[in-house]
């Protein structure tokens, strides 16, 4: 009987126990430290991506013309300031000028090709270029996943997320997923965000339409699953057996 009621308890004592997660981020970060992170590498233009560009010169007719397409290309809803989509052979269609080629140039570099053809027609024009389609998506085990628009030109992991409202308590920070796209290729890495190296990692800092998604731990996978309720009944039992038992055998 004292072998059985050891049992009993030992098998209580599993029932309840679950495995230890580290929710901490950088948990290895022991003192301050004053590593350099990596610079974000510069924004590349790709298909898709929506322009606003607006432009200033002594002509005022052109910068209404500019103005005027600039607004009537916009497919941007969520952007009022519209913009120039770069087409599926990577380039924009701009007024006076026709198409110029902007995939694969950043935006400092697409400005001044920019300005460079519109120079043929246009005494000292003035370009100002704002990439406005910037997106990026959060899902999995954060708390409000979605489909987030970028105000800037870089954003990290760890902005995202907390754009996102942070992961829940069932996120493993050990292991986020980043699903990156370029030149049609679908590239995918996963980082630990419990480790301070993440930032060495080109993908901690994102570009656009990258993809984040948090993977839910074993606890989370549990509580869905409809077998599982029937552990703590189970549980209940168990002790109630054990503390019958040990009545008994006093």
């Amino acid at each position: 009987m004292k072998n059985l009621t050891f049992a009993l308890f030992v098998s209580l004592i599993l029932l309840g126990c679950a495995p230890q997660r580290n929710l901490v981020y950088f948990s290895n970060l022991t003192n301050v430290s004053s590593d350099q992170i990596p610079k974000a590498a510069d924004l590349k233009l790709q298909k898709n991506d929506q322009l606003s560009i607006s432009l200033t010169s002594l002509n005022p007719e052109y910068n209404v013309l500019f103005a005027s397409a600039n607004a009537t290309n916009s497919n941007n809803p969520i952007n009022s300031k519209g913009g120039f989509r770069i087409n599926s052979a990577g380039n924009i269609a701009l007024p006076l000028v026709g198409e110029v080629k902007v995939e694969g140039l950043s935006l400092e570099e697409a400005q001044g090709v920019i300005t460079k053809a519109l120079k043929k027609q246009i005494k000292d024009p003035f370009v100002d270029l704002q990439l406005v389609n910037f997106k990026i998506t959060v899902i999995g085990e954060v708390n409000h996943p979605a489909s987030l628009n970028v105000p800037g030109e870089e954003i990290n992991l760890l902005e995202a997320l907390g754009m996102a409202g942070d992961m829940t308590v069932f996120g493993r920070r050990e292991n986020v997923l980043v699903i990156r796209e370029e030149d049609g290729i679908r590239n995918m890495t996963r980082l630990n965000l419990n480790d301070k190296n993440v930032y060495n990692s080109p993908y901690f800092h994102l570009k656009q339409n990258d993809i984040v998604y948090v993977e839910p731990d074993k606890s989370k996978e549990k509580q869905v699953n409809p077998n599982n309720h029937l552990i703590p009944i189970i549980s209940t039992l168990v002790s109630a057996a054990a503390v019958v038992l040990t009545i008994v055998l006093r």
